[in-house]
């Protein structure tokens, strides 16, 4: 599973589930969350330093839509804790739990838990104590 995660609202939106973590994988979620989300020229793309982040593909999507990219640090575990601290609850809340007899079945749970738990009502301390859509649409009420 690849994910792209919003800094601003810990929301997850882009993630792409295949057999294999591959260069097409990260692509696809990139330009999961570039659809949903639509954001402007200079969005700052941060990734880790893994080969499918490096690939021509995921640059390519990177430059076309003109925004930054972003690496982590050599050795540096803490640019990705928020990302990594997801695939954590993700396993501890849900696939830990289940013993899934399919593939299906395993993917529609997870996109399920995402979609209409993680994002939309999972509070986090660090949103103070909101989901990510609630801090989402704050937000957006707010600049209107």
């Amino acid at each position: 599973m690849a994910g792209v995660k919003d800094l601003y609202t810990k929301e997850m939106v882009g993630y792409a589930i295949n057999k294999r973590m591959t260069a097409d994988l990260v692509c696809k979620a990139l330009n999961m969350a570039i659809k949903n989300k639509r954001p402007s020229q200079g969005l700052i793309v941060h990734s880790d330093r893994g080969s499918l982040y490096c690939s021509h593909a995921y640059h390519k999507i990177i430059k076309q839509h003109q925004f930054t990219g972003s690496m982590s640090g050599k050795c540096n575990c803490f640019d990705n804790a928020s990302i990594e601290s997801f695939w954590c609850i993700l396993k501890n809340e849900l696939v830990y739990h289940q013993d899934y007899k399919t593939r299906f079945v395993a993917i529609s749970d997870i996109i399920g838990y995402i979609e209409l738990y993680y994002n939309q009502t999972r509070i986090q301390k660090s949103l103070g104590y909101r989901s990510p859509r609630q801090v989402w649409f704050n937000f957006y009420r707010q600049a209107a």
